[in-house]
């Protein structure tokens, strides 16, 4: 099942369980120690596909001036035995559509894994920067235009 909270309305149980989810992919996993723990949490809203009471997969979206001047997306994860279902996928679509509800004609920006950039892009992302490194690990930044209908 599909979920997405803001902040406020998310129990203490779910705010731990995505927060475990982030700390095993992105710093266990990965080996990339970083401060996980950003201060953006809070004015973002969370969005997580649990199954069998278990979550396995999970992002957020940001508005836009919260870190950047775009709306945002990012700590897109999927579980690592959930992976190859399509959930990732499922998840951006379920990001994007919120975002278009929400913030009609608003630009989309995230922050790619350098080796992910072919995967955002099929979204309509371009890269907007050079390749860089961020904790280690090859980065770009990434932007979906607005299509006016």
């Amino acid at each position: 099942m599909w979920r997405i909270k803001s902040f406020q309305e998310l129990t203490t149980t779910e705010l731990y369980t995505y927060l475990r989810l982030r700390v095993n992919v992105f710093i266990v996993e990965q080996s990339c120690p970083y401060p996980e723990l950003d201060g953006y949490d809070v004015d973002s809203y969370h969005f997580s596909y649990i199954e069998n009471d278990e979550l396995l997969a999970y992002a957020r979206v940001l508005p836009s001036g919260v870190k950047y001047n775009y709306v945002s997306i990012g700590r897109v994860i999927v579980d690592k035995k959930s992976r190859g279902r399509g959930l990732a996928k499922q998840l951006m679509e379920q990001a994007i559509s919120f975002i278009h509800e929400k913030w009609p004609n608003a630009d989309i920006q995230l922050q790619a894994q350098a080796h992910l950039k072919h995967f955002y892009g099929s979204f309509g992302f371009e890269a907007i920067s050079d390749e860089y490194d961020e904790d280690g690990i090859p980065h770009v930044d990434m932007l979906k235009k607005a299509v006016n209908l």
